[in-house]
């Protein structure tokens, strides 16, 4: 079966109209914010779940979200990984209350610190750490890191890659091969090919021949794909990778921040992968904002004397409340209440229940889609799993993504708004899932 543009657009009309009548307040809310916010929203991309306008939550505790209107949702967006250890954790809340009462930011570390660094790297496996606001900070940080080691200008990233804000990774692969911006990225300061080479996911010849010219300081990649749909390593590609960056003298840099959903230390643990740098960000603070990054000793000692000089706080490297006691207390009570090993044994059986209960849905529909699974995190396809990002990219059907989220929506299930994924927490239920593959499959009849 194929699913034609008229049936979506005919049920995609319907669904509209139920969302305007069951979110009046948000409506409301929303015309009155567009006065002085733009598009009626704190960050732009706040208007990219279903609906004509923002929807306005009240509240969120463990896997649902209580919208203005009373509406309560599952979710499985989880703040597009923010809130992967479930909303309202009783032991972040906790912690964070009793730290803002005892002060947030000083530019003194805290009580909390050398806790955090000893956790991360049991976790990870890098045995030295700084702190940072977000991931986007700290890629930008490792970047300069490595160029600073190398003495190398350029920086490697996949094509279709997402790491932040961070300009050298705003990239896809033009058609000579060279790194142009990626559609949507405002303003690119330089042109990306001064600073980045761009390579297929998955090509292992393109990405020897790119860093055999040998200007590459560093290698920026999550172990999977994510932000372009779930686009998993073949089997030898990350050794590969490894063995590559040190023939040609690059840094590999991995970026765990949504591939944490493979266990408590990420891909890297649970694949046995060996960086030189890593960075890890959104969930580890429980919904504060907080990352951090890690290096080798050897990594370590290249830059000693830069860390113990007193130009640091001009190095492009920091930030006035990076590392503040309020963050630090949230990382700590998040790694130590929330995604451990026991989390992820009852989180990823449930990614592999909604897994399941889609494909089930799909394969009764007539429909050749696919389901993706990463960790705790799954997804649907309309085609096969890609292989690289382009291939990923190319795969995307705007109208039919609309409408099934804006069908789940509507029915209480809410998923990741930029694609087809789901985040699972121990939070979930099994009865949550069941609920999401009931509302999929009766999108699919309806579109039949």
């Amino acid at each position: 079966m194929q699913i034609s543009p008229d049936a979506v657009a005919r049920v995609l009309a319907d669904e509209q109209r139920r969302f305007a009548a069951t979110h009046p307040t948000s409506a409301r809310l929303a015309a009155d914010a567009a006065q002085h916010l733009i598009g009626g929203v704190p960050m732009a991309w706040m208007t990219r779940l279903p609906g004509g306008y923002p929807v306005f939550f009240e509240r969120a505790a463990g896997a649902h979200v209580v919208d203005v209107d009373g509406n309560d949702y599952v979710d499985f967006c989880l703040g597009d990984t923010g809130a992967m250890t479930g909303h309202a954790i009783d032991a972040v809340t906790s912690a964070v209350a009793a730290r803002a009462a005892q002060g947030i930011t000083t530019m003194l570390p805290s009580t909390d610190a050398a806790w955090v660094g000893e956790e991360l790297a049991r976790r990870f496996g890098l045995p030295l750490w700084q702190m940072a606001m977000t991931a986007t900070d700290a890629n930008r940080f490792v970047l300069r890191l490595a160029r600073a080691v190398t003495g190398r200008p350029k920086v490697l990233v996949f094509d279709w890659c997402y790491h932040g804000t961070v300009d050298e990774a705003l990239v896809v692969r033009g058609p000579d091969g060279a790194a142009m911006p990626r559609p949507g990225s405002l303003g690119p300061p330089v042109d990306p090919a001064l600073t980045t080479v761009v390579v297929p996911f998955n090509d292992v010849d393109a990405l020897a021949a790119a860093l055999a010219v040998g200007d590459v300081a560093a290698v920026l990649a999550e172990p999977a794909l994510t932000n372009i749909g779930i686009v998993a390593p073949e089997p030898g590609f990350h050794d590969a990778l490894r063995e590559l960056t040190r023939q040609h003298g690059a840094l590999l840099v991995l970026d765990e921040t949504h591939t944490i959903c493979c266990g408590p230390g990420g891909a890297t643990a649970a694949w046995g992968l060996d960086p030189d740098l890593l960075v890890i960000g959104k969930p580890i603070g429980g919904g504060v904002p907080a990352a951090a990054y890690g290096m080798t000793h050897a990594v370590h000692a290249a830059l000693a004397e830069a860390f113990a000089d007193d130009s640091i706080d001009v190095s492009g490297v920091g930030g006035t409340l990076t590392g503040n006691a309020l963050a630090l207390a949230a990382v700590r009570a998040t790694l130590t209440n929330c995604l451990r090993a026991d989390d992820f044994a009852m989180a990823i059986p449930l990614a592999e229940e909604w897994a399941d209960g889609v494909r089930d849905a799909y394969t009764a529909a007539g429909l050749t889609w696919h389901v993706q699974q990463l960790g705790s995190r799954a997804e649907y396809w309309y085609s096969r799993p890609p292989r690289d990002g382009a291939a990923a990219a190319a795969a995307v059907r705007h109208d039919l993504d609309e409408l099934l989220h804006l069908w789940c929506f509507n029915r209480g299930v809410l998923l990741t708004p930029f694609h087809n994924m789901a985040l699972l927490s121990p939070h979930h239920t099994s009865a949550d899932v069941a609920r999401h593959t009931d509302v999929f499959a009766e999108a699919l009849a309806a579109l039949a």
